[in-house]
């Protein structure tokens, strides 16, 4: 996953910036965003490989950080999934059905009617605004980065800690709405 050094003696090798960035990302991959050596090996290849599109490449990242869930566990998958397939369909995404992403929300949509919260299902198109709006916001600080290595970087960053503010943000604003909806007035 790392470049060979630049050998000064037989034994011993000289390690530059590229290397030290090289780490980071490896670093970030395994820390931040909790890939596993097998994932980031897949990650490190498709940086590593300049006829892979850079949305190729985001892909890879994106996917590995995905979490993975037995989606065979819900009994009503099936019919979760065909609804993600219409959400798709509806909001002309540009997403394969089979993506694990997709694959994680017909999971919590199967899970969600399980516990006899089908009409959930009802907010579907709120979320599917809310979260075109942060996905957007997430590219466009990806593009403001250049090289392949500070793209994977930012995706990792994006994705994995943008996950974590908008939650932190949406519970902030549950709380918020909760005190103006069910509070007492003061």
């Amino acid at each position: 996953m790392l470049p060979a050094g630049e050998l000064t003696s037989p034994n011993q090798a000289s390690y530059g910036e590229t290397h030290v960035q090289r780490l980071r990302l490896i670093r970030a991959l395994l820390d931040v965003g909790g890939l596993s050596v097998a994932a980031i090996r897949e990650v490190i290849v498709a940086v590593d490989d300049p006829d892979r599109s850079v949305h190729m490449m985001l892909g890879t990242v994106a996917s590995g950080l995905v979490p993975r869930y037995d989606h065979e566990a819900h009994a009503g998958i099936e019919e979760a999934r065909k609804r993600v397939a219409a959400l798709i369909a509806a909001r002309g995404w540009r997403v394969d059905p089979g993506n694990p992403a997709s694959e994680a929300l017909a999971a919590a949509l199967a899970a969600v009617d399980e516990v006899g919260h089908g009409s959930f299902v009802q907010v579907l198109d709120t979320y599917a605004d809310a979260a075109e709006r942060v996905a957007r916001a997430d590219l466009d600080y990806v593009a403001g980065n250049v090289a392949r290595e500070e793209l994977v970087e930012s995706v990792v960053v994006g994705t994995v800690m943008g996950d974590a503010i908008f939650s932190a943000l949406r519970r902030m604003v549950h709380t918020d709405t909760s005190d103006r909806t069910f509070g007492e007035a003061t």
